[in-house]
């Protein structure tokens, strides 16, 4: 992304704007006041309506601008850690990787191979959403602030 890791931090701490980056998710009910710290949560609904299912995702760990570590909750269907990693260019740009896997529940019994071949389509519409906010947010702070 042409932008500094600070402003891809900055959306990410964000908990409001989760439903718009992460495929899936459909509804912010609720967001903890101290996000995004270690044990914070937003309380969000996934899938389609009437079909919503309401859980969580937490914060395990959190290194402001580069990383973030997640616990998201789809109960009854499982669990998934989730890292979020932004690495700096020297053009002033960001890299951002992102990683997940089953953690709980039935889906943890696929293997590694089928995670992966399930979760890369959902996890990249989730960057190229992510980089849209982003960077819409930089262009619109660059016209507004000259």
């Amino acid at each position: 992304m042409p932008v500094a890791p600070g402003d891809v931090f900055d959306v990410l701490a964000d908990g409001w704007l989760y439903a718009l980056w992460v495929v899936g998710a459909s509804h912010i009910h609720d967001v903890d006041d101290t996000w995004p710290s270690v044990g914070a949560r937003i309380h969000h609904g996934v899938g389609p309506w009437p079909m919503t299912l309401h859980d969580v995702t937490e914060v395990l760990a959190v290194d402001p601008p580069h990383s973030l570590e997640l616990r998201a909750r789809s109960w009854p269907v499982g669990s998934a850690w989730i890292r979020i990693a932004l690495q700096p260019g020297e053009d002033g740009s960001t890299a951002i990787q992102m990683s997940e896997r089953v953690s709980g529940g039935p889906g943890r019994l696929l293997p590694d191979a089928a995670q992966k071949l399930l979760l890369t389509p959902r996890n990249n519409e989730s960057l190229k959403r992510l980089a849209d906010i982003v960077v819409g947010r930089a262009d619109a702070d660059r016209q507004t602030h000259g």
